[in-house]
């Protein structure tokens, strides 16, 4: 059984067909040959840009010379309303400065002293899916998106979901992942400042209430430093540090940047892999029945236990790279490149996609098939090492990618231990990219309690 993936278009069409095909849907506007290529080119009269799959150049724009290929300022064409300067958008200095701050708060130490936040985030995951497990359809993403949020607000500001301000920036960013992709077409077609930029009113009116929302929570942290009474949370953490080279920290709108992609990382990339993974496991019982007897043999749930959890974090590896939450990165060459023979002018996009990298037909075995097992054979091995990028690579690698494997495989282990998924016969889900690889209609499964 093949999991569900999005129909390649033909490999010649109009550069209008294209513009409707990728405002529709990134993933399914790319040809079937991105999955063999190395490297293809797009050259039209407007742009010109180069989609790179061969291990060897993904690791010289990534880890080798990151500084001579910074991040596309095209990107910030879509996010930039809702994330204004964050470290996701910013390239050098600046970068580097934001990323001293933040940084420490995600060390090793730091992200076991998260963990009773997050276990009681997945515990109150766990009582809301105990409500709707009668066996009837639920919509896994609604569930797993509320669970993400939950872990950020605990771990950042110590506020569960249900605050008034947690829920209603939670409700406030459903809507915004709905109506806005990850990557706008001004990604790659270089378009005067007149023009109107492809993001809706909705988009811009809900990215502005997001902020505004953050701002109070930032606001109200500032005081509690000031009064020496603050939680020692992440957030606490990332105020109260400073730069060492400048002695200079963040001041309240740049924490509001911070925060906003603290969400946009931590939230809806959890939020799509936890879902994905559900289904995958609804697909294929055999699998599911392997996490449920590891995660019931837990006796006390803490750091060390979810960290050896091994076949989870296989299977939650595997759901990253058949469904990588952020599809494509698109960075900028400084300067004139000779890659495989081709010229790369100076100026051009550099387009890096998990997507089909991670599904590359001249790398993986299977690359289409879902099988946790490949993680512990050779092929499993070298490609993790050169060819599994989920959460970027090199100096810009996210800097959450430890808390975001503890999550996933927490919450996955704690609602495997309890529930039995399968999937709805007429919901096969389409996948999509909007802020993450989502489904277009929602992941519906139907979840029942397991017997003892």
């Amino acid at each position: 059984m093949i999991p569900p993936k999005p129909a390649a278009r033909p490999d010649r069409v109009s550069l209008l067909r294209y513009a409707r095909l990728f405002r529709r849907d990134i993933l399914s506007a790319q040809p079937e040959r991105l999955y063999r290529a190395w490297m293809a080119e797009f050259r039209t009269p407007f742009f010109r840009s180069f989609l790179v799959n061969q291990p060897e150049l993904v690791a010289e724009i990534l880890k080798a010379r990151p500084m001579d290929f910074p991040k596309s300022n095209r990107v910030g064409e879509g996010l930039r309303p809702l994330l204004g300067n964050s470290v996701f958008l910013t390239n050098g200095a600046t970068w580097e400065r934001q990323r001293r701050i933040i940084d420490p708060a995600f060390e090793g130490g730091r992200l076991k002293d998260t963990f009773p936040a997050m276990l009681a985030a997945a515990e109150r995951a766990e009582a809301a899916l105990a409500d709707k497990a009668d066996g009837s359809p639920v919509e896994i993403e609604e569930i797993t998106s509320h669970a993400a949020a939950d872990v950020i607000f605990r771990t950042l500001f110590s506020i569960p979901i249900d605050h008034a301000v947690a829920a209603q920036v939670f409700e406030e960013f459903r809507a915004y992942q709905r109506s806005q992709p990850i990557l706008n077409l001004a990604a790659f077609v270089p378009v005067p400042r007149w023009v109107p930029r492809f993001f809706s009113r909705q988009s811009r009116a809900t990215a502005r209430s997001i902020r505004a929302l953050i701002t109070g929570l930032t606001e109200a942290r500032q005081a509690e430093i000031a009064a020496g009474r603050a939680p020692d949370d992440l957030a606490t953490k990332i105020m109260t540090t400073v730069d060492p080279e400048t002695g200079e920290g963040f001041d309240t709108a740049e924490m509001v940047d911070q925060v906003a992609i603290f969400f946009l990382a931590g939230h809806e990339t959890s939020a799509s892999a936890l879902g994905w993974a559900l289904y995958l496991l609804a697909l294929f019982p055999d699998w599911q029945e392997k996490v449920a007897q590891e995660a019931r043999g837990i006796e006390t749930w803490e750091f060390a236990a979810v960290s050896r959890s091994r076949v989870t974090r296989d299977v939650f590896r595997e759901a990253l790279r058949l469904y990588p939450p952020v599809p494509m990165m698109v960075r900028e060459a400084t300067g004139c490149e000779r890659f495989r023979d081709r010229e790369v002018p100076k100026g051009a996009q550099l387009v890096l996609s998990p997507w089909h990298l991670h599904r590359h037909n001249r790398l993986w075995e299977d690359p289409d098939g879902f099988d946790p097992a490949r993680w512990r054979t050779e092929n499993g091995r070298q490609c993790g090492r050169e060819a599994f990028i989920p959460f970027s690579a090199g100096a810009r690698v996210c800097t959450g990618a430890g808390f975001a494997m503890i999550e996933g495989v927490l919450i996955l282990a704690r609602l495997m231990a309890r529930f039995e998924v399968r999937p709805v016969a007429d919901k096969v889900p389409v996948p999509v990219a909007h802020l993450t690889v989502r489904s277009r209609d929602g992941i519906w499964l139907e979840v029942r309690e397991r017997g003892e």
